[in-house]
C-alpha cells in the first residue's frame, strides 16, 4: 500500500510583517518629506516623523532578518517579502543615518559667518517656534570658536570693483541660488555713487564773475525723518531666505557689501531657522554662494 506524504511549507509571519512595516515607514517618510518641502509641515514635526519612520524601518529590517533566517533553516515562505522590506527600508534609514553622521561629525552650531568678529547684522531678527528642538538664546563666543575650527576656510571676499558692480553680481548669484531677498538697507549709498558719476551734457557751465562761490543759506531740514541705521554707514545689507534642495530646510541669511579703499568687501551670514545644529548645511551653502560670486565677478577679485 503506497503512502503519500505531503510536505507543508511553513510560513514566516515575521517576513510579512516586516514588509507591512517597511511600506508604512516608507510612505510616512515620503509624506513627511513632501509636506516639509512643498507644504506647511515645519522642521520640528518633519524631523519627528522622519525619526519615527527610521525606527519603524529598523524594526522592519530586524523582522526581515528573522524571515530570511527561517527561509534558510526550514524553507519558510516569506523570503520575497523580507527582501522587499529591506529595499523599502533603505530610504528612511539612509536619510536618518546621513543626518546622524552630520550631527556628530559637525559642530553643534546653527549660525555661521565669514566675519566672526563683526558678523553682518539682521535687518529683522529671524523668529520661529522651535517646538521640541532645543536652541540657545544667542550665538556665543564658543560657537564662533567652533566654527573657526570646523570651517577655517570660510572667509569673506574683496573685489576690485565699485559697490554698484558688486551689488549687481551679488543679486544675480542670489537669484540663481534660490535666495529670496526680503529686506534691503543702505541702497542710498549705491545711488549716491551713481549720482556723483553722472554728468548732464545739457548743463550750462557757471560763469565766473570773479566773486567766487557765494554760500546761499538754506533752511535746516527739520522735517526729515531720522530712521535708525543697521550696520556701518557705508554698508549695503541684503537679507534673504533660502531652502535646501531636497528636504527644504529653511535658512536665513544676510549679505553685506562694504566699500573700502576703492574695493568692495562681501561678507555673508547664514543661520538655520530651526534647532541648534545645522548639520553643516549653512557653511556648505555659504561656500557655494561665494564661489559662484567669484565666478560671476571673475577678473575683479582682489586678495
Amino acid at each position: 500500500m503506497a503512502v503519500t506524504i505531503e510536505y507543508v511549507r511553513p510560513t514566516s509571519h515575521a517576513a510579512y510583517w516586516s514588509r507591512r512595516l517597511a511600506y508604512f515607514a516608507l510612505l510616512l517618510f515620503l509624506f513627511a518629506t513632501l509636506s516639509h518641502r512643498f507644504g506647511p509641515l515645519t522642521t520640528p514635526h518633519f524631523l519627528a516623523l522622519v525619526l519615527f519612520a527610521a525606527v519603524l524601518s529598523l524594526l522592519a529590517v530586524a523582522l526581515a532578518a528573522v524571515g530570511i533566517a527561517r527561509l534558510w533553516q526550514v524553507g519558510a515562505r516569506g523570503g520575497r517579502a523580507a527582501f522587499v522590506a529591506v529595499l523599502a527600508a533603505v530610504a528612511p534609514l539612509v536619510a536618518a543615518g546621513a543626518g546622524a553622521f552630520a550631527f556628530f561629525d559637525r559642530p553643534a552650531i546653527y549660525d555661521v559667518t565669514t566675519d566672526r568678529a563683526a558678523p553682518p547684522p539682521w535687518l529683522q531678527e529671524p523668529v520661529a517656534k522651535q517646538d521640541w528642538l532645543p536652541r540657545a538664546g544667542s550665538v556665543t563666543v564658543q560657537d564662533r570658536t567652533a566654527q573657526s575650527r570646523a570651517y577655517a576656510g570660510l572667509t569673506g571676499r574683496r573685489y576690485d570693483g565699485a559697490l554698484d558692480r558688486v551689488l549687481v553680481g551679488a543679486r544675480k548669484v542670489a537669484e540663481e541660488n534660490g535666495i529670496a531677498i526680503i529686506r534691503e538697507s543702505g541702497l542710498e549709498n549705491v545711488v549716491a555713487d551713481l549720482e556723483d558719476m553722472a554728468i548732464d551734457p545739457k548743463a550750462e557751465k557757471p560763469e565766473d564773475d570773479g566773486l567766487g562761490a557765494v554760500p546761499v543759506p538754506v533752511a535746516r531740514p527739520l522735517e526729515t525723518v531720522l530712521t535708525p541705521r543697521i550696520g556701518g554707514p557705508g554698508d549695503v545689507l541684503l537679507q534673504g531666505e533660502w531652502r535646501s534642495l531636497v528636504f527644504g530646510f529653511r535658512f536665513d541669511l544676510v549679505i553685506r557689501l562694504r566699500e573700502e579703499a576703492e574695493t568692495t568687501l562681501v561678507d555673508l551670514r547664514v543661520a538655520s531657522r530651526y534647532g541648534q545644529h545645522d548639520l553643516g548645511i549653512g557653511a556648505a551653502f555659504a561656500e557655494r554662494y561665494l564661489k559662484a560670486l567669484d565666478a560671476e565677478l571673475l577678473g575683479i577679485a582682489g586678495d
